[in-house]
């Protein structure tokens, strides 16, 4: 399969969702990774999670670039992760734990060498605890098959099926991720290269991607869509 490592322009969150989302409905036939070059400090949301109880643990930082995700899972602060997205055929296989397991096991096996301790959560709850008022928040703790370090949670993710296209949008908490990013993509884009048996090709995301994702980024800028649930 062809690798595509793509590159976009640093975005707001609600340009970064609608990019994801463009992208895998664009059905490619490549598995297409994407590290986010933020343009401000941001919080997205699990796309079935209600606003009223969100709204009671959004980090302060966050105020006003919100988004609710295609995906799902909790509340994830973007104040100095690194934040990533795959776009990929899903090749049969159906279960998204199925998908979730393969790219956690591969990424946290080669963060060992950056992250001490590094390694991948065989057991712990199927959701994200809840906050106050009832809001699953992503790295509050563990759940099964997210990856762990000493400090605790390093790496969660969601992902949403679109037919036979997968979209897993990942989050890499640490205190120095975005000062370290060079490092720590190279040690992601390994592991997916070597998991899939890739070769990246370094490239623009295509036109009619960014099109279409200029077209959708008012849904996602949009309270209905804010506040769905």
């Amino acid at each position: 399969m062809r690798g595509l490592l793509l590159e976009s322009p640093p975005l707001d969150v609600f340009g970064q969702m609608a990019l994801d989302e463009a992208l895998a409905k664009s059905k490619p036939d490549a598995f297409c990774l994407r590290f986010f070059r933020w343009a401000g400090p941001a919080a997205t949301f699990g796309y079935a999670q209600r606003i009223r109880e969100v709204e009671l643990v959004l980090p302060p930082g966050a105020a006003g670039a919100v988004a609710r995700r295609p995906t799902g899972g909790g509340v994830v602060p973007h104040l100095d992760d690194l934040t990533f997205s795959c776009v990929f055929p899903a090749e049969g296989v159906l279960k998204p734990t199925e998908h979730y397991r393969r790219l956690h096991a591969a990424i946290g096996a080669e963060l060992r060498a950056a992250v001490p301790g590094a390694r991948l959560a065989e057991s712990g709850g199927r959701a994200a605890p809840r906050g106050p008022g009832g809001a699953s928040q992503c790295f509050v703790e563990p759940v099964a098959l997210d990856v762990l370090a000493a400090t605790g949670k390093i790496l969660g993710g969601a992902i949403r099926r679109y037919g036979e296209t997968v979209l897993y949008q990942g989050s890499l908490q640490l205190p120095d991720a975005r000062p370290r990013a060079a490092e720590l993509e190279a040690a992601i884009a390994r592991a997916l290269a070597a998991e899939w048996r890739l070769r990246w090709e370094r490239v623009p995301a295509p036109d009619a991607v960014r099109a279409a994702a200029a077209e959708g980024e008012a849904k996602y800028r949009s309270a209905a869509w804010l506040r769905r649930f």
